[in-house]
């Protein structure tokens, strides 16, 4: 990883391929390792950037106010790139559209994948998943706060632990790890992302859902799908919340022709 610093703190990202950018933005609580399964196919047509927002990865813990967007916007500017194709999923995707809706004229093309909706009126199922983080944590213990993340994120409310990929949930034990350690410093910092008026939304779009995913994001991903002008939605039904780690061969089979169409 290549460290970008300022007075505001650091990111690190990696740059792969050559080609028009694309800038992956990863979930919440996970890193850029969560592009590893995609990365590779995109960097043969695309030069792709894969960073990590404050506070997780490898990127520094925020110490004082910072917007996602904004760090976006300064990545960007920082490898002289004026236009990029965005991917975000979960956070990223609510990151990514900000940025879209912000700055139209600094993407290409959006993709939003199981992306998150600030305030939204959450069921009793993701209710209980905070609590239980919560506890866990007050509780100082952090291994029972990652089981917990990974059983809602990675496993999903519609399968057994037996149908995911065996290596997936020891690959990202680390990256939730590292996300809830610097929890309460985002929490602290973070100035959120500005609110967005769908139909405003100018770019093409692509909206992603996973079938295995809580039925909260489901929703989302159709409301989202429904409000962006010409938004196309595509069905995962491989794939719990994230995405990019359970169908990458779907999602590149998705991903790639619309990019090559923005």
């Amino acid at each position: 990883m290549i460290t970008l610093a300022d007075d505001l703190g650091h990111l690190a990202y990696t740059v792969t391929g050559e080609g028009s950018p694309v800038l992956l933005v990863h979930a919440g609580v996970t890193d850029h390792q969560l592009w590893d399964r995609v990365a590779p196919a995109l960097a043969e047509r695309h030069t792709v950037i894969r960073y990590d927002l404050r506070g997780f990865g490898e990127s520094a813990r925020p110490a004082g106010p910072y917007r996602d967007t904004d760090d976006l916007r300064r990545l960007l500017d920082h490898l002289g790139h004026q236009r990029a194709d965005l991917v975000g999923t979960s956070w990223g995707g609510r990151i990514a559209l900000g940025f879209a809706h912000d700055h139209p004229e600094r993407v290409r093309s959006l993709t939003m994948l199981a992306a998150h909706w600030p305030g939204y009126d959450w069921s009793a199922e993701l209710v209980a998943y905070d609590e239980a983080e919560t506890a866990a944590l007050a509780a100082g213990d952090p291994e029972a706060a990652v089981s917990v993340n990974l059983d809602m994120w990675l496993r999903g409310p519609s399968r057994s632990w037996a149908e995911v990929a065996p290596d997936l949930a020891e690959r990202l034990r680390g990256p939730v790890r590292t996300s809830l350690v610097h929890q309460d410093a985002r929490g602290e910092h973070s100035q959120g992302v500005h609110p967005v008026d769908l139909a405003t939304v100018t770019v093409p779009t692509l909206v992603g859902i996973g079938l295995l995913d809580v039925a909260d994001y489901q929703q989302i991903s159709r409301r989202y799908a429904a409000g962006i002008p010409g938004a196309r939605l595509v069905e995962f039904p491989t794939a719990a919340h994230l995405i990019p780690l359970d169908a990458p061969a779907e999602l590149l089979a998705a991903l790639l022709p619309f990019l090559a169409g923005a």
